[in-house]
């Protein structure tokens, strides 16, 4: 079964529409990139999918269960984890207190039935587990971080709120080589138990990192497929890639 599914979804903004009739599927286990030229609908798809903002129209289905209209909070407590396209840190508050923060603010502490220190305890061991998972050290300013290293904070954040989705938007953006290298194998990882859904303009990472693609352009679906088959798109190659690609 698809942990995400999207059917024909669709977002107008009056006259104009900035997504159109997108359907894609994705598993835990895959990692499925969206590309396309600027303006091709790629963060509104993920603002719809993450319930930022409503579809017009279409079906949206999480685990099987149709999500169609869900709030932010909801999907993030059923399983949505997003990072943003700009990183959206408390620069003031610690590593620490973020992610505990973004654990808390999503529902993950157990129910009402379990002791109250134990409840209290849950946001806290899901930040530990999520900053270990990417490298990070709990202690210190979030501020004071390097560039990429907020962008594996922010997905620290993702991370403790117990996502089965990870919806990532320009992970990369900022960052150098070395940087790079470091979240590409992090994704990697990430991908062997969700299922990911990655924004990037990268090219060389998104094709060494993708099991799947989907080709944006003019808020509609232009190619889907393995990055092999991307690639060698005729269509795909005028569009977007170029003919060096």
């Amino acid at each position: 079964m698809s942990a995400l599914e999207a059917e024909a979804l669709t977002r107008r903004f009056g006259g104009l529409t900035a997504v159109a009739d997108v359907s894609l599927s994705i598993a835990v286990g895959e990692l499925h990139a969206v590309i396309g030229p600027n303006g091709a609908g790629k963060s509104t798809l993920v603002n719809l999918l993450s319930g930022t903002l409503p579809p017009s129209s279409g079906r949206f289905r999480l685990g099987g269960q149709d999500v169609t209209g869900w709030p932010s909070w909801r999907l993030a407590q059923a399983g949505i984890g997003r990072s943003f396209q700009r990183t959206n840190v408390l620069r003031e508050m610690s590593v620490f207190e973020n992610v505990r923060l973004a654990a808390q603010a999503a529902g993950f502490a157990p129910g009402l039935w379990l002791r109250r220190a134990k409840r209290a305890a849950a946001p806290i061991e899901a930040a530990r587990a999520a900053l270990a998972r990417v490298g990070l050290e709990r202690e210190g300013i979030a501020g004071t971080l390097s560039h990429g290293e907020l962008r594996l904070l922010e997905i620290a954040m993702a991370l403790a709120t117990h996502p089965r989705v990870l919806l990532l938007d320009e992970p990369l953006a900022g960052m150098g080589p070395e940087e790079g290298e470091r979240v590409a194998a992090l994704l990697k990882e990430l991908a062997r138990d969700h299922a990911v859904l990655l924004i990037e303009h990268d090219m060389d990472f998104v094709f060494a990192v993708a099991d799947s693609m989907t080709v944006m352009v003019d808020g509609r679906v232009l190619e889907q497929g393995t990055p092999t088959a991307i690639r060698a798109s005729d269509a795909v190659r005028e569009a977007y890639l170029g003919t060096d690609a």
